[in-house]
């Protein structure tokens, strides 16, 4: 099943299929990510290095441990298939989740407040709307980076972030930049 790319300003729900990518059910697994380009124009960053770029590769290269808010213990939801493929890479995983107890065989937390470690990276499967509260409680927790997932985006949390100096990245997916970067967790190589 492969879903239209998302419009722009759009809210698309965690574990929906979005921008083109292609989940294969029957074997769990991102079969194909491929994200449509409008046509590059004056000012274009299309193949160009963004800051984003960068912040994504330093984030990916630095932490070795991701905290996953909205994680999901259904086996075919983007946020189990996520954390279990980035597990799958050398990255530790912490879920919170207030309805389940374990997810990709680790012990599942209510809320970022009850993670009883320093929480370095944040990543979150929740609506737009809840991303402002969950980059509070990021904040509160001592996060030092917060990533949305791909089709969730929120000017409010990217405030939020850069106000306390939290590395931030929107609306991209864990899976595509650590494949299209080809990388392992850090010590896991």
């Amino acid at each position: 099943m492969t879903a239209p790319a998302v419009p722009p300003g759009r809210e698309v729900e965690p574990g929906s299929v979005a921008a083109g990518c292609r989940w294969q059910a029957s074997r769990a697994s991102l079969t194909t990510c491929k994200v449509r380009h409008e046509p590059a124009g004056p000012g274009s960053t299309v193949g160009q290095v963004t800051d984003t770029d960068s912040i994504v590769e330093r984030i990916l290269t630095t932490y070795d441990t991701i905290t996953v808010v909205g994680a999901s213990a259904a086996r075919a939801k983007a946020a189990h298939l996520v954390p279990a493929h980035m597990q799958q890479h050398g990255w530790r995983i912490i879920p919170v989740n207030p309805h389940a107890d374990v997810i990709v065989g680790e012990r599942v937390y209510r809320t970022l407040r009850d993670v009883p470690e320093q929480t370095g990276l944040v990543n979150v499967f929740r609506p737009p709307r809840q991303a402002p509260d969950i980059a509070r409680q990021a904040v509160a927790a001592g996060a030092t980076a917060l990533w949305l997932q791909l089709g969730i985006a929120s000017q409010e949390a990217r405030e939020i972030a850069g106000a306390a100096g939290l590395l931030y990245v929107e609306d991209r997916c864990l899976i595509i930049e650590q494949r299209r970067l080809g990388l392992d967790a850090p010590g896991a190589r």
